[in-house]
Order: structure tokens, then C-alpha cells, then sequence
């Protein structure tokens, strides 16, 4: 029989994750239930310990009750951008990712080459400036009234994931989804909420090593239907840029 620590970590995790027992047991490969392994009727066995890690990183020595550090990511918290993107004189330049490419974007997040089919612009403004920035076109209204769909972000990366604000939205890079939330981190918790604007999609929690890349909203671009094509799209990005250059400089000068 496994120790009680253990038994009460397994099921500590598997509430924390929100699964039931027989949706564990499908996720780690037992055959119909997590009961007879929380009542210690079965031994915990290594398949199962293995695939704690491989799916959620938790720590098999946290698990046998030897260590305090639950999970085992070592990137868990990093979510630097995976490729910066440079123009022909290797200058940093933002790439723009439409809603099309951005059901890729996961699988494609570390391919140099897959970026490089993608629109990209420099920015002549000092606030993009030292920073990388990147563009994502907004799909469907969960951020609505702030962001509509079709509606583009312009967002900044950032490297760590204690560096979110609760009070700003950002472009957040799952395994399998590109999302625009507000991101909320609760003390005492390992998890990490998505919060839509649009109340009828409720918050959902996530770990942390489930992030790849997060980047920080600094301002949206509604760019009319005829930005289609990509001359289309770069006439329009640079007429708001000139129109976010005048209402810099009119700062500057008042």
C-alpha cells in the first residue's frame, strides 16, 4: 500500500486539475478509475508516475512525499519569445500573425523558416524601440467591447511570467491555442487564471509550463476590409503608425 502522503498528493492533483477519477485514469492510461489507487487498494505505479511528468511536470519525489517542489519545469515560468525575427540588414523587425496563421503558430513557434512567410514591419517610433514586438490578429469576441474580431494588437514580449499585470491584456501562447486574456496569478497558487472581458466566457485556470510564449498588449490597429492582401495591410499599418507618430509628438510638444 502506497504511504498517505502519496495517496493524498495523487488526489490533491488530480482536484487541483479539476479532473474527475475516470477522466485521470483515461489521461494517465489506467483502464477505468483512479479510485482503488486513492483508497491504496492499487499501487501508484511507475506508467503513472511517468506520465504525471510528462503531462503536468509534477515532481516524483514532491509525489513520494521526499521533496517540497512540486513541479519539475524548468521553463515552466520563462515565456521568451521561442524565435526573434530580423529584417535583411538583421534588424529587429515585428512580424504580423493573421488568425489563419495563428492556428500554426504553436506547432510552428520554433521554425525560423515558418516565420519568414508571415508579414513583417519595422516601426520608426521610439516606443518600439528595445523591445520585440509582434502583431496578432484578434479571433472571436471574447475580449469584446475592448477588441472585436478581425481587430489587430500590437504586443510586447516578456520574459517572465511574474511580470503580467492584472490590469492589462495579453496575447498568451498555449500548446495548441493563441488566446488575448487578461492573465491572473493568485497568491498560494501554482495556477494561472484567463480572465475574457465578455462575461459570457468564464475564467479558466492553467499551469504555467502549459504557456509557451505571453506578450503584453500595448495598443490594437482596426484596419478596414481592404487590408487583405499584404500591401493592403502594410499601407494601412503605416498610416496608423503615422497617426500614433503625430499623437507622440503632440504629447511631446504640449
Amino acid at each position: 500500500m502506497e504511504n498517505e502522503v502519496t495517496l493524498k498528493r495523487f488526489i490533491e492533483i488530480r482536484r487541483e486539475l479539476g479532473f474527475t477519477q475516470a477522466e485521470f485514469a483515461k489521461l494517465l492510461g489506467i483502464s477505468t478509475t483512479t479510485a482503488d489507487i486513492e483508497r491504496g487498494r492499487t499501487k501508484l505505479s511507475g506508467k503513472v508516475v511517468v506520465e504525471l511528468f510528462k503531462q503536468f511536470k509534477i515532481n516524483p519525489l514532491w509525489l513520494f512525499g521526499e521533496s517540497e517542489n512540486k513541479n519539475l519545469a524548468t521553463s515552466n515560468t520563462s515565456v521568451i519569445p521561442k524565435v526573434v525575427t530580423v529584417d535583411s540588414a538583421d534588424q529587429e523587425n515585428m512580424v504580423m500573425v493573421n488568425a489563419k496563421a495563428a492556428a500554426g503558430y504553436p506547432q510552428n513557434i520554433q521554425d525560423t523558416s515558418w516565420y519568414k512567410e508571415l508579414p513583417a514591419f519595422d516601426l520608426p517610433l521610439p516606443e518600439f524601440r528595445n523591445a520585440t514586438y509582434r502583431g496578432f490578429q484578434v479571433e472571436g469576441d471574447s475580449m469584446f467591447p475592448n477588441l472585436k474580431p478581425g481587430e489587430w494588437v500590437l504586443a510586447k514580449a516578456i520574459e517572465h511570467i511574474d511580470q503580467v499585470s492584472p490590469n492589462k491584456m495579453y496575447v498568451v501562447v498555449l500548446e495548441d491555442a493563441v488566446l488575448v486574456k487578461k492573465v491572473i496569478r493568485k497568491p498560494n497558487s501554482n495556477n494561472v487564471t484567463l480572465v475574457s472581458l465578455n462575461e459570457t466566457y468564464p475564467p479558466y485556470e492553467i499551469k504555467p509550463f502549459q504557456i509557451q510564449e505571453i506578450w503584453e498588449v500595448s495598443s490594437k490597429i482596426t484596419f478596414s476590409v481592404d487590408a487583405t492582401t499584404e500591401t493592403g495591410l502594410l499601407k494601412q499599418l503605416q498610416e496608423s503608425m503615422e497617426d500614433l507618430k503625430r499623437q507622440f509628438n503632440k504629447q511631446q510638444a504640449s
